[in-house]
């Protein structure tokens, strides 16, 4: 393929995403296809000789799209929203096409540099504490890390880190392994799995807390766990705490955890994975309380921000506590401005040693929408989800079992779970909609996220218009039982009935 053929297949390919997205209201949200239905299409091979760009093209759209869920459908409201924008999509190409490898300065001083400005730019968006921003004196600053599983399980390994050198300045007398062999951290039983899993890839156990019966977790509950496990001979390293849970959206009480880390000289970090776009907010000040104690903080921006998945910011107190920990360095690595002050080497506040050129579709999102467009687009998922949140309380057959929050709304039918589960297995199955089902205290419930790339009230209503015609049907259906079903019943209950008449009768004739 030369440049000309590029351009071809590259304008087509232009055109092919913008009629995807353009139209993708006329696609059911989910696929209609069964487990291994591509493998049946495909060739065992690559093929030996080059294949004409159109031809590709034909089977993006032939074997690639009908496997495809919809994740920027407005009709999606599983999960939480996974942001996408004609300018993003934009960053993404021109970023594949310089195909750079940032890990170092000197690798693309563009690289490195550009992601210093987006992440004061984003901070001071959030309306972070100062000592996040890389331009104000002091070891804090942000990086973009791929996601919030990667930005949690930094964080989880620099605490771990700097626990076991800590613990041995003050017990030489323990072994690294002996030491290693008694961290412990601390989550809520409502964080995200991937908080459990860095426990797991960090060879460190991660308690679950059980939050409170409005799904907080509170400094209260980590006070007596930590106490324990120190009488215990524990060494607490860690707490993760969450700003937006997955199931609900509920938000642990940061001001009270920050507390009694700090007494305990317990890293505290912040999951705000989905809530953190709603810092900007003035009406969501709130949710910021406390986070000037925190020592690192983790959003993604395809949640909230509009630029496309894979792009988590992350922010740290002290990102030499991080550099400390993962600095390994090599002679290939070396420049003649490293260790300059005032530009990082990313390469040590992360996992890999690649860096892609994420900042470039962050900038290139935020010139083109601007604080204000990105402030309305959160407010615009919190109005439809509010939209929502009425017409669920105006049916009564209907009942929410949390408070709104953002754009999430968690509701259920009235009665038993199993009413719940056969509502979400009809709408399964017709696929015009998506949600995923939860559970707390013994209830499930559906969680109705507001999601897609441009959702509007008319995609409000076709949901709440799904939902309720097939819970009318399932209620209809219960009350139209055949005839012969329910006589069958009725035997099958007097005969029951009639047995037991008979074994007191038979009991007696024996006294």
């Amino acid at each position: 393929m030369d440049a000309k053929m590029f351009r071809e297949f590259g304008k087509a390919a232009v055109d092919f995403v913008a009629d995807y997205l353009e139209n993708i209201r006329d696609h059911d949200v989910l696929p209609s296809v069964e487990p291994g239905y591509m493998l049946q299409q495909m060739p065992k091979q690559m093929p030996e000789s080059p294949e004409d760009w159109k031809h590709i093209l034909s089977d993006i759209d032939r074997v690639i799209k009908p496997g495809i869920t919809h994740w920027q459908s407005p009709n999606m409201h599983a999960y939480y929203p996974t942001s996408v924008s004609y300018p993003s999509i934009v960053g993404e190409m021109l970023a594949s096409g310089f195909s750079v490898i940032g890990f170092s300065w000197i690798c693309s001083p563009a690289c490195t540099e550009l992601e210093v400005v987006v992440m004061d730019w984003l901070a001071k968006f959030l309306k972070l504490p100062a000592h996040f921003l890389h331009e104000t004196e002091g070891p804090g600053g942000g990086v973009i890390q791929g996601s919030a599983s990667e930005a949690v399980l930094v964080a989880v390994l620099a605490a771990r880190e700097q626990a076991v050198r800590r613990e041995r300045e003050r017990q030489p007398e323990l072994s690294e392994s002996d030491i290693r062999g008694k961290l412990v951290a601390y989550s809520s039983d409502q964080s995200n799995s991937c908080i459990e899993k860095a426990g797991v890839l960090a060879a460190m156990p991660i308690k679950l807390l059980p939050a409170s019966e409005d799904l907080v977790l509170r400094g209260a509950a980590l006070k007596a766990a930590i106490e324990r496990d120190v009488a215990a001979g524990l060494i607490p390293v860690i707490c993760v705490a969450t700003l937006g849970t997955t199931g609900t959206c509920a938000y642990d009480d940061i001001e009270s955890l920050a507390s009694v880390c700090e007494e305990h000289n317990v890293w505290l970090h912040v999951d705000a994975a989905y809530a953190g776009g709603a810092f900007a907010l003035d009406e969501c000040a709130d949710l910021r309380r406390g986070l000037d104690r925190v020592d690192s903080l983790n959003f993604n921006l395809h949640k909230f921000m509009l630029v496309n998945f894979d792009c988590a910011a992350m922010w740290l107190r002290d990102a030499n506590k991080v550099v400390d920990s993962f600095n390994v360095d090599r002679i290939y690595l070396k420049h003649k401005y490293e260790g300059c002050t005032q530009i990082p080497d990313f390469r040590h506040w992360q996992i890999p040693l690649g860096r892609r050129f994420r900042a470039l579709k962050v900038w290139i999102t935020f010139r083109t929408l601007g604080a204000e467009g990105l402030r309305a687009h959160v407010r615009k998922h919190i109005d439809l989800a509010a939209q929502f949140e009425n017409l669920v309380k105006g049916d009564s057959r209907f009942e929410l079992v949390a408070p709104r929050a953002l754009g999430l709304v968690c509701f259920r039918a009235k009665g038993d779970n199993e009413i719940t589960s056969q509502l979400l297995h009809r709408l399964m199955e017709r696929k015009k909609i998506y949600m995923v089902k939860a559970e707390h205290g013994g209830r499930q419930f559906l969680r109705f996220a507001v999601c897609g790339m441009d959702p509007k009230p008319a995609d409000i209503e076709f949901a709440w218009t799904e939902i309720e015609t097939q819970l009318t049907q399932l209620n209809l259906e219960a009350d139209q039982q055949p005839l012969e079903n329910r006589k069958a019943g009725e035997i099958a209950e007097l005969t029951q009935h009639l047995t037991g008449l008979q074994l007191q009768m038979d009991e007696t004739l024996q006294r």
